[in-house]
C-alpha cells in the first residue's frame, strides 16, 4: 500500500518542534529538500512497488531516498545514520516528517531494502531532473545581455566569418570532460591459495550441515581440515614464499576441494540440499565455478581466465588493470564518468574490464541531449584518442583534444600550445571530482555486498556530488545577496561630520 505524500511541500515554518522555535530556512538540509523534486521521484518510485492499494504502508519516497542521501552525505553506517536521524530535526523535516519525533523513524535494517528497491536508473534520472533545474535558474539568472555578448564576432570581421562563427556559436557550446576509474569493492586482497581455502572451508560447513541427520548412523565423510587447515598456513604465513610452493598448495587445496565436493554430491544424492540455507545455497554454486577456473589456470600454468571470481561473497565483482603507480590492480566496478561544468553524470557502469575509448559517442549524444547543441570541445586522455573517436568528433565538427595522428610537427605554434596547456589545465576538474568522490563520498571503497546494491551506492554518490556543488552554489548567492544588501546600506546612510 501507498499513499501520495510529496505534491503538498511542507515548509520549515510548519515543522512543530516540541521543544519550542523554528527551522533555520537557510540550514543546508532545508535547502537540499528544496533541491530535489520529490514529486517526480514519487511518480517513479511507485512503479517498483508491486501493489499501491494493498498490503503494509510502504515507505514514502522521500523516507527511502531521503535516508540513503544522508547516508552517503554523512559516510555514516546505517545503524549510525538512523541514530542522526533520530537525534536532528533537520534531519528529519528532509526525511519529510511533519514534527520531531524522538523515535527512530525505522530499523537500520530498513536501509538494504531501499537500495535494493530504489534502483541506479532511478537515482540517474532524479540526477538529471536535478542538475536540469539548476542549469535553467542559472541561465535565467545571466540576463539577455550576457547571452548576446557570448559568441558575436567583432564587426570588422567579413561577413561569411560572422556568419560562421554564429552558425558553431548556435550548434556547439561549452566543453565535455570524460574520464573514467574503478570503484573497488571492500574485499581483501585475493590470491588463489586463499580463495582456494576459503571454499573449503565453508564446502566443510556444507558437509556438516548435511550429515547432520545420519549421525549415529553412518560415517561422517572424511574431509582432513586439520591437514589441510595446516597444510595453508605453512604458506600463508611466510612473508614472500617461492613460487613452487605457492603452487604446490594450490595443488593440495584443489585436491581438498575436488574431495569435498564429491562428498557434496554424494549427500545431496542421498538428501537432497534442503538443508542449507539460501546463502550456502548460492555459494556452493559459486565454488563450483571456483574451482573449475583455479583447475583451468593449474592446469594451464596461468594467472588470467574470462570472468575470473575473486570472491565468494561477491562473484560479480571483477579485477580491473588499471596500471596506477600505488597498484596495478583494483577489485570492483569500471564507471565513465562526464563533466559539464561541474556537474557529473554517471555514463557507464560495468563490472567487467571494458575499454572506456567506446564510452565517449555516447557521452556526446548524451550532452547534445541535454543542453540541445554538441560541445565544442571534448577533453579526454589519450586513451579516448582513437580512429573511432576522431572520426566521430571531425564529422559533427567537435574539436578532440590531443595529438593529431602520425608524425609530430617539429615545431609547434605557441597558439596550439597555448591550447593544450589550457585544455590540460581544464581536464585537470574531473581528475579532483574523482578525488572527491572517493574521498570524501566513499567512491574509494564500496560497502554494499550485491551487485545491484553497490550500482545504486555509485550513482548515489554521483547525486550527491550534484548536491554538494548545487548546496554549494545556494550557499555563495546568499553571502552574494547579504553582501549587496550591505552595500546598499552602507551607501544610503548619513556620513558622520
Amino acid at each position: 500500500m501507498y499513499h501520495h505524500s510529496e505534491h503538498q511541500m511542507l515548509l520549515p515554518d510548519d515543522f512543530f518542534l516540541p521543544f519550542g522555535g523554528r527551522l533555520n530556512p537557510d540550514n543546508r538540509w532545508v535547502v537540499l529538500a528544496s533541491l530535489i523534486p520529490w514529486w517526480k521521484v514519487e511518480e517513479a518510485y511507485k512503479e517498483t512497488l508491486k501493489d499501491l492499494t494493498q498490503g503494509n504502508q510502504a515507505y514514502s519516497v522521500r523516507m527511502a531516498l531521503g535516508a540513503l542521501i544522508i547516508k552517503e552525505k554523512l559516510g555514516t553506517s546505517d545503524r549510525e545514520t538512523v541514530e542522526q536521524m533520530t537525534e536532528n530535526p533537520y534531519l528529519q523535516y528532509f526525511l519529510g516528517l511533519p514534527e520531531f519525533t524522538e523515535t527512530a523513524p525505522f530499523d537500520a535494517s530498513t536501509m538494504t531494502h531501499f537500495r535494493k528497491r530504489i534502483s541506479r536508473e532511478m537515482i540517474d534520472q532524479v540526477n538529471a531532473w536535478i542538475v536540469e533545474d539548476q542549469q535553467s535558474q542559472k541561465d535565467s539568472g545571466d540576463g539577455d545581455d550576457d547571452d548576446d555578448h557570448r559568441g558575436t564576432p567583432s564587426s570588422s570581421a567579413p561577413a561569411e566569418e560572422k556568419k560562421k562563427e554564429t552558425d558553431a556559436a548556435e550548434t556547439h557550446q561549452g566543453k565535455l570532460l570524460i574520464d573514467a576509474t574503478c570503484a573497488p569493492a571492500a574485499i581483501t586482497y585475493p590470491t588463489d591459495l586463499k580463495l582456494l581455502n576459503e571454499a573449503r572451508e565453508k564446502l566443510e560447513t556444507m558437509i556438516d550441515v548435511l550429515h547432520e541427520p545420519f549421525r549415529g548412523s553412518r560415517k561422517k565423510p572424511r574431509t582432513y581440515r586439520n591437514q589441510a587447515r595446516k597444510s595453508y598456513l605453512s604458506i600463508a604465513k611466510q612473508k614472500s614464499p617461492k613460487r613452487k610452493k605457492v603452487r604446490k598448495a594450490i595443488r593440495k587445496q584443489l585436491g581438498y576441494v575436488e574431495r569435498d565436493l564429491n562428498h557434496l554430491e554424494k549427500l545431496s544424492l542421498q538428501s537432497g540440499l534442503d538443508r542449507l540455507s539460501r546463502k550456502q545455497y548460492g555459494e556452493l554454486f559459486v565454488i563450483q565455478e571456483l574451482y573449475r577456473q583455479q583447475r583451468q589456470m593449474y592446469d594451464s600454468k596461468t594467472h588470467r581466465i574470462e570472468d575470473r571470481i575473486v570472491s565468494i561473497h561477491q562473484p560479480h565483482v571483477r579485477p580491473i588493470v588499471r596500471g596506477k603507480a600505488h597498484t596495478n590492480v583494483e577489485f570492483g566496478a569500471k564507471l565513465s564518468m562526464s563533466l559539464v561544468d561541474g556537474w557529473a553524470f554517471l555514463d557507464n557502469l560495468q563490472w567487467d574490464a571494458y575499454h572506456e575509448a567506446a564510452d565517449l559517442p555516447g557521452a556526446v549524444e548524451a550532452y547534445a541531449q541535454r543542453a540541445g547543441v554538441y560541445p565544442e570541445a571534448v577533453l579526454a586522455d589519450k586513451i579516448y584518442l582513437t580512429r573511432e573517436n576522431r572520426k566521430y568528433c571531425k564529422e559533427r565538427g567537435i574539436r578532440l583534444t590531443g595529438p593529431k595522428l602520425g608524425r609530430p610537427p617539429k615545431q609547434e605554434s605557441k597558439e596550439q600550445k597555448q591550447i593544450e596547456k589550457q585544455d590540460a589545465a581544464e581536464r585537470n576538474a574531473i581528475e579532483g571530482k574523482f578525488g572527491e568522490g572517493k574521498r570524501t563520498y566513499g567512491l574509494g571503497l564500496i560497502r554494499a555486498c550485491l551487485r545491484n546494491t553497490s550500482e545504486t551506492v555509485i550513482s548515489l554518490q554521483v547525486l550527491v556530488m550534484n548536491l554538494s556543488k548545487a548546496l554549494r552554489e545556494h550557499s555563495f548567492f546568499i553571502f552574494f545577496m547579504y553582501l549587496v544588501q550591505d552595500v546598499r546600506c552602507s551607501e544610503g546612510s548619513p556620513k558622520v561630520a
